[in-house]
């Protein structure tokens, strides 16, 4: 039985992301936000504790935030402003394909990828959005569905799609932290998905977690293959020409995307699943700014 068909462990997992979530936060301090009321510092002004600037008094402006001290040296009315405090949006998107899940190491770190992004999302009182997709279709996920762990059955017929997701399809909220966690494992360009993520001023941010048994396999000899998307088998033999030739393509592919990343501004960490969680994303999405210390 694998963690996508025991929603008893994925509850299980989304308890322990509620831990890592106590000690690595999304970068939500990074970006002034637009949204309902909350605790981050949002790009308009309001009530907080956290001084801003003075104007003149307006009619219809409350009275409660008159600066009297200064009434009383300069005889005009002003009026005190305070950084608004908002709820930041976070819109989740979730690369369901078929490779997400082709090693067992590799299914657990996309999952727990997914359950520690929805649990620091939630503990920081954003509004939370979160879609799955693979390839030109996709699934809203609501929270509570995620949370009882139910959420496979919702999402088991998008699986076998080999296409790049079609982040352009989905209904991305304007002001956004968009969070994609996939292995960027499909054809073409980074372009089109990128500037989904970073478009009507977007904050993307990628996860893409690997298995050592495809970044760095070791081939020898005689294989059969199976096509994690189509589930057909390929039978090859490997020799150290043809390894070095797929080692060159799968370094050269992850240049492209972070070259790409770097260009549209979109935090971009490949997260191992070789070590413990925790461990993985403080190595790699700390030093990216994908996530920081709490």
């Amino acid at each position: 039985m694998t963690l996508l068909s025991d929603a008893t462990a994925l509850r299980s997992l989304h308890a322990r992301a509620r831990g890592w979530a106590r000690v690595l936060k999304l970068p939500f301090r990074q970006q002034r936000w637009r949204g309902h009321a909350g605790e981050f510092m949002g790009g308009g002004t309001g009530s907080s504790l956290d001084f801003q600037d003075h104007r003149i008094y307006l009619p219809g402006d409350d009275p409660r935030q008159i600066n009297w001290q200064a009434y009383a040296r300069t005889g005009t009315y002003s009026m005190k402003l305070y950084r608004e405090e908002v709820r930041p949006l976070v819109d989740v998107i979730f690369d369901v394909s078929a490779s997400m899940f082709a090693f067992p190491a590799k299914e657990q770190r996309a999952l727990e990828l997914f359950a520690f992004v929805v649990e620091a999302s939630l503990q920081s009182g954003a509004t939370l959005r979160c879609h799955a997709i693979a390839g030109a279709r996709h699934q809203w996920l609501e929270p509570e569905v995620i949370l009882s762990g139910q959420w496979p059955e919702r999402v088991r017929e998008l699986h076998a799609s080999a296409a790049a997701p079609a982040l352009n399809r989905l209904p991305l909220r304007s002001g956004a932290m968009r969070i994609l966690i996939s292995d960027l494992l499909f054809p073409g360009e980074p372009e089109a998905v990128l500037a989904c993520l970073s478009a009507r001023n977007g904050r993307g941010i990628v996860f893409a977690p690997y298995a050592s048994d495809e970044a760095d396999p070791g081939w020898d000899g005689n294989y059969e293959f199976i096509d994690p998307e189509t589930s057909l088998p390929h039978e090859h033999r490997v020799e150290s020409a043809l390894l070095k030739r797929y080692e060159s393509a799968y370094k050269r592919h992850f240049e492209l995307w972070k070259a790409a990343a770097l260009k549209h501004g979109i935090t971009m960490a490949r997260v191992s699943a070789a070590v413990d969680f925790q461990k993985a994303l403080q190595h790699e999405g700390i030093a990216s700014g994908g996530v920081e210390s709490a």
